[in-house]
């Protein structure tokens, strides 16, 4: 019996066994092997196809890609949002390499990829949908591109993208296991689990092979999340969901669709059809702020904003400039939203807000 096999049969056995509080922890046990199996899984069929991957060249200041099935429009998106390209069909696997672009939106640079479409099974290297949604995990955003027509696909790529170790749009669980050699599984929570409990906890922990360690969850856990928290290959990334040609529908059909997938952009990329608001969303999504620097004695650059992520601090510009920036720093002062009064004089530490305006004062 192959490693698919295997997993095909615990997986059987998860769908079969009924979850209560008796069998949670046989269930968090079954769930712990598929994911290993998983895992050893990619490991073998990533070496067996070395040399035959995509090369992607990165640039600019954050990457999205572009996912979905044949022919669902992302050529024709991808021309929309950027200068790429793409060569646009209607015909099935048009885009046979990757296709870059970069959209210039609020002073951002944003490469986008058109990646040839996945089909079902693609995680598990059909269609070499494994390589295809490697340049997925190394994205800041993914794009998932369906259908009008075909909502349904949703379900089959975020499965897909699960299976592969992508986490759309979740946030890593709160969670750290320390082994030690003796004393067996301590568990210390910061507020009560509703989904897990001690003797499930042991029980994955034990299935990879901890039977002495420290576990520390802050906030409530399901099973699949601290078993996520377990795996060092997690990719959390943030996702958007549209749906494309929107022309061909009436508002009802949309209204209809939001019952079962409450959160997706319509667009249409051949009528440009709500991309001017894609772009938006795409810039939101990305965390990204503007900050203009203003050398001393001169005004400052309103034309090139430095773009940074959300949360960025004083000493992450410095160190973004140059690491002189770093090891000169003496204060700084700030126009903008992030202070009280206009120049304020703030340390290393201070957390930016897009458009503020910047100054820093080095040792010379």
């Amino acid at each position: 019996m192959d490693i698919d096999d295997k997993i095909k049969k615990i997986e059987e056995e998860i769908q079969k066994t009924p979850y209560n509080k008796a069998t949670s922890h046989h269930i968090g046990k079954l769930k712990a092997k598929v994911s290993k199996l998983k895992e050893e899984s990619l490991q073998r069929k990533s070496s067996g196809t070395k040399g035959k991957g995509f090369h992607v060249k990165k640039s600019g200041d954050s990457t999205a890609v572009l996912v979905g099935f044949p022919s669902v429009g992302k050529s024709t998106l991808l021309n929309e949002l950027t200068n790429a390209e793409s060569k646009v069909g209607d015909y099935q696997f048009t885009t046979l390499d990757i296709i870059p672009g970069i959209m210039e939106y609020r002073g951002a640079k944003i490469q986008i990829f058109d990646i040839p479409g996945i089909i079902t099974g693609a995680s598990g290297g059909k269609g070499r949908g494994r390589e295809i949604l490697s340049v997925a995990r190394t994205s800041d955003l993914i794009i998932i591109v369906l259908d009008v027509f075909n909502p349904q696909h949703l379900d089959i790529i975020l499965k897909e993208l699960r299976d592969i170790g992508i986490r759309p749009n979740e946030q890593k669980s709160d969670v750290t296991v320390r082994a030690r050699k003796l004393g067996g599984v301590q568990v210390s929570t910061t507020e009560e689990l509703t989904h897990l409990d001690e003797i499930t906890i042991r029980s994955i922990i034990n299935e990879y092979g901890m039977h002495n360690a420290d576990v520390l969850i802050r906030g409530d856990v399901t099973i699949d999340q601290f078993i996520d928290a377990l795996e060092s290959n997690r990719a959390y990334i943030p996702a958007i969901v549209l749906l494309n040609k929107m022309d061909l529908v009436d508002d009802n059909y949309i209204e209809e669709l939001k019952k079962t997938i409450p959160d997706f952009i319509p667009i249409s990329a051949d009528n440009n059809t709500n991309i001017d608001y894609l772009k938006d969303q795409i810039f939101e999504k990305l965390n990204l702020i503007r900050i203009y620097l203003k050398p001393q004695g001169r005004k400052a650059d309103y034309e090139e904003p430095l773009i940074v992520k959300k949360g960025s601090t004083v000493i992450d510009i410095c160190g973004k400039l140059h690491r002189d920036f770093v090891k000169n720093f003496r204060h700084a002062k700030i126009w903008g939203d992030s202070v009280k009064f206009p120049g304020q004089k703030i340390g290393p530490d201070h957390i930016l807000e897009d458009k503020d305006v910047l100054r820093l004062i080095v040792r010379k």
